[in-house]
């Protein structure tokens, strides 16, 4: 039988998060099931399944498995109970070890940032690295501007503070079903205007967003582009003529999915908008940078930005394709659907606060992207 440790240290995601910030080194292990590794997972983890074998009482599972003894080591599991034991176990070898507190459901509000500098503005990038959701803060003489927010509200207002600008608008690309939105929360409590794309299953007051309207961040303006497909009412936003904010219409190598939220005579119809939305944004000049509102890899601590061209995105195989074969492969590669999409997208159409239970509520992977 396994050996009994009493003792062991468990490290909040928050201090995790903040070693690879600082980059600390140090080992994580992730003991889950292959099957739950390729759902999502830490980026740069170490992958040894032991979760059977913990269960099982099984001897001697770390045999043959040896890591660098002057750094620490991070254990993870679903919901932080079997890294505990993996942590005490392994810490019989001489090692300093830690059970993630939470585990990666916890780890899902964790996040790092990216920038992109042009000329006169800058775009912070900020990536839920747990969840692979990714928001945006434009930046241009001392205002900003907040697109597709997801990570808890403390986060922006603090960067927001960082960079001594005024939060102008919180903006949203479409009405999202992976993840809660914290756009309301945040104009609410930083006294910024709230513009969405206009839609009647919205449940409180917001300022429509035309699709013939600019808007203005400091001396930098935004055009509105009309591009459904993921949503009925989806947009996507043109900054500078440089950047363009996609949303979940087309990703760095793949486009969002069109069944979300719609009958089965409606996934057809939205197939074809979805289409004639990615060849209308692969019109914009081949240099125009694309960022989207998600990515299916877990996020790295690198500040590197996730981002593609347009020019990159016409060489991938579905934005060669013609209509019929775009609307046959989106039909065939669509994921299953996510059993917690609903309840999610109600609360994002009420603006309803975060409930308690959104740790759970929003654990597993995105699925909003069809490759």
């Amino acid at each position: 039988m396994l050996e009994q440790v009493d003792q062991v240290h468990s490290l909040k995601t928050a201090t995790l998060r903040d070693w690879l910030e600082l980059g600390t080194l140090i080992s994580i292990v992730d003991i889950r099931p292959m099957a739950e590794r390729a759902e999502w997972y830490i980026a740069g983890s170490i992958h040894l399944d032991v979760y059977d074998k913990l269960k099982q009482g099984h001897p001697q599972i770390f045999q043959g498995f040896h890591l660098d003894k002057t750094i620490p080591v991070v254990f993870y599991c679903n919901s932080g109970q079997s890294s505990k034991k993996a942590a005490q176990l392994f810490a019989l070898n001489g090692y300093q070890t830690y059970s993630l507190e939470g585990g990666l459901k916890a780890w899902s509000m964790s996040w790092n940032t990216a920038e992109i500098l042009l000329k006169d503005f800058k775009i912070i990038q900020c990536r839920r690295t747990g969840k692979g959701c990714l928001s945006y803060i434009l930046i241009s003489d001392h205002e900003a501007l907040i697109v597709d927010a997801s990570l808890d509200v403390e986060v922006y207002e603090q960067i927001i503070r960082r960079e001594k600008c005024t939060l102008k608008y919180v903006v949203e690309t479409h009405i999202h079903a992976d993840h809660l939105s914290r756009s309301r929360d945040l104009s609410l409590k930083m006294k910024a205007s709230l513009v969405l794309p206009k839609s009647e299953d919205i449940g409180f007051d917001y300022t429509p967003l035309s699709t013939a309207q600019n808007l203005v961040v400091g001396s930098t303006a935004i055009q509105t582009i009309y591009t459904p497909g993921h949503t009925y009412s989806g947009v996507s936003f043109l900054i500078a003529s440089k950047v363009l904010l996609t949303g979940d219409t087309l990703f760095i190598n793949g486009v969002g999915r069109p069944d979300l939220g719609t009958n089965s005579g409606q996934v057809l119809e939205k197939t074809k908008l979805l289409y004639q939305s990615v060849q209308h944004l692969l019109t914009y000049p081949d240099d125009t940078i694309v960022l989207p509102a998600h990515t299916h890899l877990p996020i790295d601590f690198d500040q590197v930005p996730i981002l593609s061209t347009v020019g990159a995105i016409k060489k991938l195989a579905f934005s060669q394709q013609d209509e019929s074969t775009f609307i046959q492969t989106i039909m065939s590669r669509t994921p299953a659907v996510p059993s917690n999409y609903l309840a999610i997208l109600l609360n994002n159409h009420r603006g309803q606060p975060i409930p308690p239970n959104s740790l759970e509520l929003e654990s597993g992977a995105n699925r909003c992207a069809i490759q």
